[in-house]
């Protein structure tokens, strides 16, 4: 698959799984809606501060983050890390209308937070093959990008 092919799965995907070790050195994986990228690199989740992946992952960020379209049979695991953010500027990136419902204090409230996965690496497979993708063919493609959601992107080609 290309980098664009690739690009275009993850922007068609909606939603990711998450896979991390969580502090009792359990294997777990939480199926997370992701729509906000910055080219194959990097990743943008709005969740709970209070949920158990946030707690791992800021104990231990190392994780996996999966994208997948099987109607296709098209897959993509990257490697890397989370980082949680609680600045406003990412929290108002991913707000949108009806959120309160999660959040009651909105975009300020203190169990919203977003996590950041920045890839390291990653493998891809679909029907015609699988290949990898290194740190270094990831920052080439992702030079010059900006968050964007992907989900818009994918929807303004159909």
């Amino acid at each position: 698959m290309t980098k664009d092919e690739l690009m275009n799965l993850v922007n068609r995907s909606l939603f990711a799984t998450i896979g991390y070790t969580d502090e009792a050195g359990r294997q777990n994986v939480r199926r997370v809606f992701c729509t906000w990228h910055k080219g194959l690199g990097r990743h943008l989740v709005s969740t709970n501060t209070s949920s158990a992946h946030v707690q791992s992952l800021q104990k231990n960020g190392n994780a996996c983050l999966y994208f997948s379209d099987d109607s296709e049979f098209e897959g993509l695991c990257l490697y890397g890390s989370f980082v949680a953010h609680f600045e406003k500027e990412y929290r108002e990136l991913l707000w949108n209308e009806g959120d309160e419902k999660y959040y009651p204090n909105g975009v300020e409230d203190e169990d919203y937070c977003i996590l950041e996965f920045i890839a390291e690496g990653g493998r891809f497979y679909r029907y015609d093959g699988k290949g990898d993708l290194s740190a270094s063919e990831i920052e080439t493609y992702d030079n010059g990008r900006k968050f964007e959601n992907g989900y818009n992107a994918a929807n303004a080609n159909v």
